[in-house]
């Protein structure tokens, strides 16, 4: 049967061809290992899910280690344009290139289809060993910004001409108060107005999309009073003005209890959070790294600068498990264009071993179906891997922390869900 391309339509959603071609990247180091136990679980589910009516067709592009032996590039200009093409993709870890050109190949992808959210869920599956006592209360999706920050790349080596001359334009131009020695680099910060909204925006639809109660700021604006501190203003000016009515943000209640005193204040956003609007908070960075251990279900969707956003996905991630079973995507949502992702590296030492985690590419996989609307693959992907958890079969990362777990490799561990997918077993309690 003949595949065609995923399209987004005028009123922003996505047509999806039930026969349709996804590229993917096979991923550096483990990536080979882990895909090939992913993508049997995503067929399987395909499967399962729809009796043979639809199907992913899946076409390998190049990018990392496997496309520098083969072409002498690091990302071939194919590889992105197959991502434009096809609008939706996924990949497996990738290395960092050793030497100049490229500093990061995932950046680059993000940054050559202006893919402006990382959006990280996060969530514990009963049975993964946790260093917490309540891992059960994390359940957070991180919307971080993907396209400024520090990671624009805009910095200069201390002994480079470049870095001597920003040095006297700041000293002699700027008035800057501050001993610039020559020991001293330089790496600019960039938050714009336009990059902070339209991914404060994706934040807020997304928790009014899926009944979520509270999108939560997260800046250190105390500090970068001008970026960070602006990420924080303008996120409240977008939720009282595009979103009035659906949202009620903590500035609204400031204003409230300066005119009427806290117990009015206090009514308001009572009556709000009873009307189901979505309540926008805001965090100091430093703050919420703590509260995400002592009160995390105080916390759903998360709006963050990219590297906050770095820091935060990571910790989540720990709580829950690892970085192993930390799912990850890209999305322009303008556009449509997605990059579904493993979060984790490449762990090179590792390599066809057969024995490292998939459940990062699996669960991105999932990320993958919610988005193109294929929901039933998605739940029965997430209900088979929580039953193979529970079964204590497991990979070696929470075999070595569990006392009467399963060894599985890799290969072993996508078969073990693959079963669970096609027994048929009740997923109810998995709803």
């Amino acid at each position: 049967m003949a595949t065609t391309l995923i399209t987004k339509l005028a009123d922003g959603t996505l047509d999806v061809p039930d026969q349709v071609a996804i590229p993917f990247v096979i991923g550096d180091g483990i990536g080979p290992d882990i895909w090939r136990a992913s993508v049997r679980v995503f067929d399987a589910a395909v499967e399962k899910a729809y009796k043979g009516k639809r199907k992913i067709h899946w076409k390998e592009v190049l990018a990392g280690e496997k496309a520098f032996q083969e072409t002498g590039e690091w990302l071939p200009a194919e590889t992105l344009a197959s991502f434009r093409e096809h609008l939706v993709g996924i990949k497996g870890p990738l290395t960092t290139p050793i030497g100049g050109g490229i500093r990061s190949l995932n950046v680059a992808i993000r940054k050559a289809l202006d893919l402006y959210v990382c959006q990280r869920p996060t969530r514990w599956f009963k049975g993964v060993p946790s260093p917490v006592k309540h891992p059960e209360q994390v359940d957070m999706v991180i919307f971080r910004e993907n396209t400024e920050d520090i990671y624009t790349g805009i910095e200069f080596p201390a002994e480079s001409p470049e870095g001597k001359r920003v040095r006297e334009f700041l000293t002699r131009d700027m008035a800057i108060d501050f001993d610039f020695t020559d020991d001293t680099a330089i790496g600019i910060k960039t938050v714009s107005e336009q990059g902070s909204k339209r991914l404060i925006r994706a934040a807020i639809e997304h928790a009014i999309l899926h009944g979520l109660p509270s999108v939560t700021l997260v800046h250190k604006g105390n500090i970068m009073k001008y970026t960070e501190g602006a990420f924080k203003s303008w996120g409240y000016d977008l939720a009282e003005t595009e979103f009035s009515g659906t949202t009620y943000t903590w500035r609204q209640w400031e204003r409230k209890k300066a005119a009427a005193g806290e117990q009015a204040a206090n009514e308001e956003m009572a009556t709000a959070e009873a009307g189901g609007s979505v309540i926008v908070k805001d965090v100091i960075a430093d703050n919420f790294l703590q509260q995400i251990l002592l009160n995390p279900k105080d916390y759903s969707v998360i709006a963050t600068l990219n590297l906050n956003g770095d820091y935060i996905s990571d910790a989540l991630a720990a709580i829950v498990g690892g970085i192993g079973i930390a799912p990850g995507a890209n999305i322009n949502y303008q556009t449509g264009h997605a990059v579904f992702e493993a979060t984790h590296g490449t762990a090179p030492r590792f390599a066809d071993t057969d024995t490292m985690n998939p459940s990062s590419v699996i669960l991105s996989g999932v990320m993958l179906f919610e988005y193109i609307g294929w929901d039933e693959a998605a739940k029965l992907i997430v209900a088979a891997l929580q039953q193979t958890i529970l079964d204590g079969t497991v990979t070696v990362d929470f075999f070595n922390q569990m006392t009467d777990g399963k060894l599985l490799k890799t290969s072993e561990f996508g078969s073990a869900i693959i079963d669970k997918i096609k027994s048929g077993f009740d997923r109810s309690i998995y709803k």
